[in-house]
């Protein structure tokens, strides 16, 4: 009856144990497999033993238990999005500009933080031509008030219009030239970032 009630408990002691992650040799001086030679001691006072054995599965549980609740560190993600326009039309520039305003407004809500790139290139260039954007105001809004929305005009069209327009073409401050605007998207989508054409 002793040996029934000893073998009961090392499965109990073995299942919390693994239940734990732990495995029972980490128990140390207190675990030992039957059949070696401290069985005897064991048998002559399982009492001792199987307050070691609850003292040890105690511990554990409580260190188990501290892990769970410790406070997990959240690392906060950073979106990043890019918004190309490609067409002289003035509605798909004001969609652009809106989706911009509803992304950034959509993490401010969350604490998230954000990034997003308006990239003009062919006709959408007029978007940020200083002399033909329909949306010149909202561009100087935004850029104001939403750091976190940028605009990159493409330089290749740029000189393509200036040799088409035999002139300068002005670009609204507000916005930064870069040498290729296809490029720059292909750029920024192998850097993990998110491409939507309004």
């Amino acid at each position: 009856m002793i040996k029934l009630r000893y073998i009961a408990r090392v499965a109990a002691f073995g299942t919390t144990a693994l239940l734990l992650g732990a495995s029972p040799s980490m128990a140390g001086e207190y675990w030992h497999p039957p059949g070696t030679p401290d069985t005897a001691v064991e048998r002559a006072n399982p009492t001792t033993k199987h307050a070691a054995l609850s003292r040890i599965a105690r511990m554990r549980n409580r260190a188990a238990f501290a892990r769970m609740t410790e406070p997990a560190t959240v690392k906060s993600k950073e979106h990043h999005l890019i918004l190309q326009v490609n067409t002289n039309d003035p509605g798909a520039m004001n969609l652009t500009l809106n989706n911009a305003m509803n992304v950034t407004q959509y993490y401010k809500d969350r604490d998230e933080k954000v990034k997003i790139e308006v990239i003009t290139f062919g006709p959408g260039l007029n978007m940020l031509r200083q002399d033909t954007s329909p949306v010149k105001a909202r561009i100087e809004t935004m850029a104001l008030s939403t750091p976190e929305v940028s605009f990159k005009a493409c330089g290749n069209t740029q000189e393509n219009m200036r040799k088409a327009e035999n002139k300068d073409i002005p670009i609204v401050p507000q916005a930064q030239v870069v040498k290729s605007g296809v490029v720059r998207v292909m750029e920024l989508e192998e850097q993990g970032w998110t491409y939507v054409k309004p």
